[in-house]
């Protein structure tokens, strides 16, 4: 008899274990962690628009891997779908020249802002401990902070005949919306702490729009479209209340 009743208690106790770990409906998430923007990149040819439209041969441009802090929020509807935020503090990209840009070395530097919505399928019991997850969202994203070389800036000036002390080049990269999609898996290891890793690919383009002035005027406008298409890997710490 003693040890039917040990084993039910134990039995109770697995139970009652099993369900704490659960995601349920009206449960909340948050994480923290390592957050990485692999841009999988291609662009036109850098193309002047004004006075004259002429494109300047072989030019190109890649972007810049960037790592940075994210930050995640997940609400349970029940235990499967769910709905999660994600934002990243804004990281810093680099541009750099490829093919007759090439020489010039790094053109400019931006930061991303891209806060991302998902809505996520988890799969396997809401008890279980490993949970392997899709997800489908979008992002919308724009740039800050956009500053280009003073090698790139001679460079234009170079090439427009005009004296490169008398010159300045501005630029602006266009805001989008982009799709996103996200596989990954999370862990839980009690009943509040637990760990996830994702994997999202965003189609992502923009295009960088220049101007150039001498002496206040402007006297040229250019622009190269540049397609990021980033694969973006994302390990958090995670917490459940």
């Amino acid at each position: 008899m003693m040890k039917t009743r040990l084993f039910a208690l134990a039995a109770v106790a697995a139970l009652g274990s099993g369900s704490a770990l659960a995601q349920k409906a009206g449960d909340w998430q948050v994480g923290a962690g390592w957050l990485h923007f692999s841009p999988q990149d291609s662009s036109k040819p850098l193309t002047f628009t004004s006075p004259v439209a002429a494109v300047v041969p072989g030019s190109g441009a890649d972007a810049g891997n960037s790592d940075t802090l994210g930050l995640s929020a997940t609400y349970f509807f029940d235990s499967h779908w769910a709905v999660e935020g994600v934002i990243g503090v804004p990281p810093k990209f680099k541009l750099y020249g490829t093919g007759t840009l090439a020489p010039i070395g790094e053109l400019g530097e931006a930061r991303q802002w891209s806060p991302t919505i998902l809505a996520k399928y988890y799969f396997n019991d809401g008890e279980a401990r490993l949970r392997p997850y899709v997800g489908l969202g979008a992002t919308y994203v724009w740039y800050s902070d956009v500053q280009l070389t003073p090698s790139l800036q001679g460079a234009l000036a170079n090439r427009l005949g005009i004296p490169v002390a008398a010159s300045s080049t501005t630029a602006k990269l266009d805001s989008s919306f982009a799709p996103v999609f996200n596989v990954g898996a999370a862990y839980q290891f009690d009943p509040h702490w637990g760990m996830s890793f994702s994997v999202s690919y965003i189609r992502l383009s923009t295009t960088a729009k220049l101007t150039t002035t001498a002496v206040g005027v402007p006297v040229a406008k250019s622009e190269s479209s540049l397609k990021l298409n980033p694969i973006v890997p994302y390990l958090a710490v995670t917490y459940k209340f």
